[in-house]
């Protein structure tokens, strides 16, 4: 497996020369300067490209060339921002980066309700509270039917959870939900985002679903021309959030997206914690079954609980299994012909451990040292499961 390493640009505050003492080889990047909907030029992938090639490391992945909301809903722009989708895919062919994630989730993108959960051993993690979320919803945004999105056992801990919550608590709960996250790609103010969901709420999953395949049917041309495989990262959490479709959430919904689009240009992120963070998901059986459209993968843990939600545990000690998966993955790069597969992995996420937790330019779930552990962890894994393989895994 290729290790890589979630890189912000220069502004990042974890620099390139330590991502490559970390033991990293490959970067996911992106061009955050440029618009969401707007073609990314070739100068300027060229010269992100050359600041990563100057350190020794390689751009292997694109994460991510964002969609536009008129793109996902099929409004507006939309077809504008189609063609400035194929013009960037055209351009990153021809910088030689051929690996591209996206994601097709409504309003949000990944979402947590804390960003500093401290663990038994003081390090800080990032959970998603369902009765926080739905207290959020119900009663500061008041979006209208949020009561029927949520089981009565969550209402009573929600309206509790709300009683608790001063107006400092409500403004961090606020801005942790809907502010925009590290990578995310959008962040918004109360009357904006209610008027976003308004704007998806006329889709249910199979009419958002049709949206996604739209736009596929609409890139991967080009990105077959360009030798480019566009892979999907699933919803994150895996499950309505604000009453909307989600349509990357289990293994059918993979199924119907690569039946839809069966070009091999049509790939996935397999995101371990997104997926896994559903009990229903098998991720090692998931790795077996699309592992030919598996090119890039997320590595993180996490702990689930009853009432659906969930914290980011260290990567070898959760719900997933992180072990399994990683053989898995190493026999769909075995079975290559040609013996040259290399499917690119990062350590997702991270413990924000006691020596950065007072650093003001943290980006939550991206620390360096929790993601330097997670990544030592997962290379001991993988050199062990080679190792007792014989250089195949068993």
């Amino acid at each position: 497996m290729l290790e890589t390493w979630r890189w912000f640009g220069p502004e990042d505050p974890v620099s390139l020369e330590q991502i490559r003492q970390a033991g990293a080889a490959g970067i996911v990047s992106a061009l955050g300067h440029v618009a969401t909907g707007e073609a990314w030029p070739l100068a300027d992938i060229l010269a992100h490209k050359a600041l990563i090639e100057a350190a020794g490391l390689k751009w292997s992945v694109v994460e991510s060339v964002p969609l536009h909301n008129d793109i996902k809903t099929r409004s507006g722009d939309y077809q504008r921002m189609i063609a400035n989708y194929r013009q960037t895919l055209e351009h990153l062919g021809q910088a030689g980066i051929t690996t591209v994630c996206y994601n097709f989730m409504p309003v949000v993108d990944w979402t947590r309700t804390h960003l500093n959960y401290v663990m038994p051993d003081a390090s800080e993690a990032l959970r998603f509270d369902m009765a926080d979320f739905a207290a959020y919803d119900m009663f500061v945004l008041q979006r209208a039917a949020a009561r029927d999105s949520y089981p009565e056992p969550i209402l009573v801990k929600a309206e509790a959870r709300f009683r608790e919550l001063d107006g400092p608590a409500i403004e961090a709960l606020e801005t942790n939900i809907i502010a925009g996250l590290p990578g995310g790609e959008g962040s918004y103010d109360r009357a904006g985002i209610r008027a976003a969901i308004e704007h998806f709420n006329q889709f249910d999953n199979e009419g958002y679903r049709r949206n996604l395949i739209g736009f596929l049917e609409a890139v991967i041309p080009a990105a077959e021309a360009a030798g480019i495989t566009m892979v999907i990262h699933p919803d994150d959490p895996p499950f309505s959030l604000f009453g909307l479709p989600r349509v990357l959430s289990t293994a059918e919904d993979v199924r119907k997206l690569v039946a839809a689009v069966p070009s091999a240009s049509n790939g996935l992120t397999l995101c371990a914690g997104s997926f896994g963070a559903r009990g229903d998901n098998d991720l090692v059986a998931m790795a077996q079954e699309f592992g030919e459209r598996i090119h890039f993968v997320h590595l993180r843990n996490i702990k689930r609980e009853n009432d659906g939600s969930f914290y980011e545990s260290a990567h070898l000690d959760g719900d997933n299994d992180i072990v399994g998966l990683v053989a898995a993955l190493l026999a769909v790069e075995a079975a290559d012909p040609d013996g040259q597969r290399q499917i690119a992995m990062r350590p997702d996420h991270g413990h924000t451990l006691a020596a950065e937790q007072s650093d003001p330019g943290l980006k939550p779930g991206y620390s360096y040292g929790g993601r330097m552990k997670g990544l030592a962890e997962l290379r001991g894994v993988i050199h062990a499961l080679k190792a007792v393989g014989g250089g195949r895994v068993l």
